[in-house]
């Protein structure tokens, strides 16, 4: 008896610990963004932008080292090759610091700086434009499963349905009221049923698995889905959603910053012709040295670095930053222009599915009458076995075609919302 509840209790646990996990779209959404990798990596990539600026910015300050140096020559000897001066080297060992300073190398740096910055910003839009991404994907696989599910449901109803005629003809037929032909027909369309039914099963598994790597997630996992929330009334023009988009979306607003920050290049670019100016200054102490040097020494001075040739190098690099930043305005005005197509094409697409949901529902009753007739018509005897099949195989398309309007408007819905710039 112990046993016996011991083996139930243990059921019980597993068919728990198996049952699928109860999942909403909101719910969904916030899982991906959560666990998806292309989520993580775009947010690691922005903030690697965002230490470039700190990298480029470290031109403002002055730089300090510390230094330790030790020395032994000959008596009386100089370097005499290798360089323009003659330095003597003295037996020594000191240590000291160093400190450096740009005092101005004309806008260069703050150019870069700006640059940088604003290529940060890029990349955090691109960060949020991949959010998007995600979330139309987690969209189209959560209402893809609903749809299989639907499907399978209608499949599963039709092969239940064409097993009763089935059985019936056969009984019709065993008592020489029916043909084997009509049979033969019957067990045509129950073996298509059936087919339907294995490839919704198929379809079902499928879209769970789209759903599970939507997510985030290595393995595939069953959901039990609820319903999503209707989407709100469908605006009657495109007009100004491509307003909105203009406006709202992050890859417009990621290239608008990419383009910027090529122009500072360029000008960053074109400050290499100015002269630099730099201070530096050192101090230290030696304490070992030869009688002639002092223990203790300091110095400064500033530099002026001119450039005058160096074989086109600055102009070179000055004119592939401007020739950049002219591609990159041309991207720009691309991308302006096929957003524009998208979102007029996602409203086109949204309007003729919402048609779709009253146009297949009068398909479904129409079908479904049709049934009717064509069942009473060859009860009666009126009508043969390919008529009554041609009704049934319209009304199982009407059914799939209505089950599926639902979710394809939802999608079609979610897909206007990711074009404007809305799916965030």
């Amino acid at each position: 008896m112990k046993r016996a509840i011991w083996t139930v209790l243990c059921s019980a646990g597993v068919a728990m610990a198996q049952a699928p996990m109860r999942l909403t779209l909101d719910e969904a959404q916030a899982i991906a963004l959560k666990n998806h990798p292309q989520v993580s990596a775009a947010l690691l990539n922005a903030a690697a932008a965002n230490q470039v600026t700190t990298e480029v910015r470290s031109g403002y300050y002055p730089t300090l080292f510390g230094s330790v140096t030790g020395a032994g020559a000959l008596n009386n000897s100089r370097i005499a090759a290798g360089a323009l001066s003659n330095p003597i080297i003295y037996d020594r060992l000191a240590t000291g610091f160093t400190v450096g300073q740009t005092i101005t190398d004309f806008g260069r740096t703050s150019n870069l700086v700006a640059s940088s910055r604003l290529h940060a910003q890029a990349q955090q839009e691109s960060a949020t434009a991949t959010r998007a991404d995600v979330l139309l994907q987690v969209n189209r696989a959560y209402l893809g499963v609903l749809r299989a599910q639907t499907v399978l449901v209608v499949a599963e109803q039709t092969v239940a349905a064409r097993q009763l005629i089935v059985d019936q003809i056969t009984t019709l037929a065993n008592s020489k009221l029916r043909s084997g032909l009509d049979v033969s027909f019957a067990n045509v369309n129950l073996g298509e049923a059936r087919l339907l039914l294995a490839n919704a099963q198929n379809d079902l598994k499928s879209s769970f698995a789209e759903l599970s790597t939507a997510l985030g997630f290595r393995d595939q996992r069953s959901f039990d889905l609820a319903e999503p929330s209707a989407p709100g009334t469908l605006p009657d023009n495109a007009v100004q959603l491509v307003a909105d988009a203009m406006q709202a979306r992050p890859e417009l607003a990621s290239y608008r910053d990419e383009h910027d920050s090529a122009l500072r290049l360029a000008r960053a670019e074109r400050a290499l012709s100015f002269p630099s100016i730099s201070g530096i200054a050192t101090s230290g102490v030696l304490p070992a040295h030869e009688d002639t040097l002092h223990n203790r020494y300091a110095a400064a001075g500033v530099n002026v670095n001119i450039p005058i040739f160096n074989g086109h190098l600055f102009s070179a690099r000055r004119s592939e930053a401007e020739l950049r930043a002219q591609a990159a305005e041309q991207n720009l005005r691309d991308l302006e222009n096929r957003i524009s197509r998208d979102v007029q094409v996602a409203w086109l697409n949204a309007s003729t599915a919402y048609q779709r949901l009253d146009l297949t529902a009068q398909l479904l009753n129409q079908a479904v009458q049709a049934l009717d007739l064509a069942q009473t018509r060859y009860d009666l005897g009126l009508s043969s076995i390919v008529e009554l099949s041609q009704a049934q195989l319209n009304k199982t398309s009407a059914e799939i075609a209505s089950a599926s309007a639902k979710y394809d408007y939802d999608l079609q819905r979610a897909v206007l919302n990711y074009q404007v710039g809305a799916l965030k």
